[in-house]
């Protein structure tokens, strides 16, 4: 993952972010830019692809959207209009209950779920950058997933609006959310071969 410019002091906005080259994928967190990974390894997909499929079947019934990376979540400290939001991330996974968050560009102000599937790559991001970033914005429920230790830990915003670990499920193990009463994951069928 790399820096446009690490050099630079300047705080860059969605509006920088809308004039990069369509071919690349960035993402900016606090004005900071980062150039994203290539494309993600078969087993990454396999594992996102399951996950979606899993939730997409839970949440037919339900008004929650989910959709998939690369999808835009641009995350304002306050109200301030979109080309001057300085973070936009592009989660593996959103889950996105409330209707009005969503517009032709993605999703404006905290979803209520994100996942992140782990790599070497991305692991120090996700796991410093983006879980600060996260509960600051008040995503509810954090899903992060290693596929090298077959484990998916899930951590949820207190009432102090600062991340628990609620639990680690790993194959064998049932996935249950405390965001999404009654959602049920065979862990097993996310880390199938």
């Amino acid at each position: 993952m790399s820096i446009l410019s690490p050099e630079s002091s300047t705080n860059y906005t969605y509006s920088d972010y809308l004039k990069w080259p369509e071919e690349e994928r960035w993402e900016i967190i606090n004005g900071v830019p980062y150039l994203m990974s290539p494309a993600p390894s078969t087993e990454h997909q396999r594992i996102s692809t399951r996950l979606i499929a899993q939730l997409e079947l839970f949440a037919a019934d339900k008004p929650c959207s989910i959709f998939h990376a690369p999808f835009d979540v641009r995350l304002p400290r306050q109200d301030e209009p979109d080309e001057d939001v300085n973070t936009v991330v592009q989660p593996d996974i959103v889950v996105v209950c409330d209707q009005n968050k969503l517009d032709s560009r993605g999703c404006k102000g905290a979803p209520d779920l994100l996942v992140e599937i782990i790599s070497l790559s991305t692991a120090k991001k996700d796991l410093n950058e983006k879980f600060n970033l996260y509960e600051r914005s008040g995503v509810r429920e954090y899903w992060i997933v290693w596929p090298n230790f077959q484990a998916i830990d899930i951590y949820h915003l207190n009432e102090q609006g600062k991340y628990e670990k609620i639990a680690s499920f790993s194959p064998g193990d049932t996935l249950s959310s405390k965001l999404i009463p009654g959602l049920d994951i065979k862990v097993e069928r996310v880390f199938a071969k």
